[in-house]
């Protein structure tokens, strides 16, 4: 319940600052979450980014508006947060479809109701997970900063980045310096601990042997002690992966009495490139701490 009282009270607050620079920090905070995963978990619950959220949010506002009363087409722009009218008109014309203008005189617009949460009876299925602490270690990776850090665009980037790396020898690169005792396999590392607002660092890497690095343009990076809810995930990647995380946001954490999101890391741990195999495992592990 706590969860569910938290999630409305992020939507109360970017509700009542939509003519405002909404802060995602604070709406994250009033969730009792980080950023990072308020906006994960927001996506993986609604299917869209509360960017999208509060942009269709101030949209069906600013049509209202215009309808409803004499505002200028300028003043309403900046009402809602944009710096010019014509990008006001653009953005406005590709969600409604029809000009600021047409919709003043009559023109069809879209309705964009509020989010409110309701209890529902949900559940019933069952997740193979285990807790392990690990202490601090050191990991070899490549880094690239993926610019949403949530939905289908950072899938897109992330997935185009195990390609690349695949296709032009980073990987086996990456390989070289692979110790393989604990974390069976390639690692994709999600650095949630370092969002900004222009994203977050995400690496594909292995647990470091210890040999001297040979001047390969990678990084060494510590991993400090966290502990650990490890999920299995089956099935052909990308997709099984989304559907595990979408099951760890909507109904793992939410109902854990023991457990919350630790704002560390994120791990996914592949044991071998075969991943459209229908039968591929492969595991989630993300760091938590013990709730208060």
């Amino acid at each position: 319940m706590d969860w569910i009282m938290g999630i409305q009270r992020a939507l109360d607050y970017t509700e009542a600052h939509l003519t405002e620079a909404v802060d995602f920090e604070a709406a994250a905070k009033a969730a009792c979450s980080s950023s990072f995963h308020f906006q994960r978990m927001f996506t993986m619950l609604c299917g869209f980014t509360l960017g999208d959220y509060i942009r269709m949010r101030r949209l069906a506002l600013a049509a209202e508006d215009l309808m409803q009363t004499d505002n200028k087409v300028i003043d309403v722009a900046y009402q809602y947060g944009y710096d010019t009218p014509e990008s006001f008109s653009r953005a406005f014309t590709r969600f409604h479809g029809v000009t600021p203008t047409q919709a003043r005189h009559g023109g069809k617009v879209k309705s964009f109701s509020r989010l409110s949460v309701k209890l529902i009876l949900s559940g019933g299925s069952t997740m193979d997970y285990r807790m392990e602490k690990k202490d601090a270690f050191k990991i070899v990776c490549k880094k690239i900063q993926v610019h949403k850090p949530q939905g289908d665009t950072a899938t897109a980037d992330i997935s185009a980045f195990w390609a690349k790396c695949s296709a032009d020898g980073t990987m086996d690169a990456i390989c070289k310096y692979g110790k393989f005792d604990t974390l069976h396999g390639v690692l994709g590392i999600c650095f949630s601990d370092e969002l900004s607002g222009s994203g977050f660092p995400y690496g594909i890497g292995v647990a470091y042997n210890g040999a001297p690095l040979n001047g390969e343009a990678l990084e060494l990076v510590e991993i400090p002690a966290y502990t650990y809810a490890v999920f299995t995930c089956k099935g052909p990647m990308p997709d099984a992966f989304k559907e595990t995380y979408t099951k760890i946001c909507t109904e793992f954490f939410p109902q854990s009495s023991s457990y919350e999101y630790g704002n560390g890391v994120e791990l996914e741990v592949y044991p071998s490139a075969d991943v459209q195999n229908p039968d591929y495992t492969c595991e989630i592990w993300i760091a938590v701490k013990e709730k208060k």
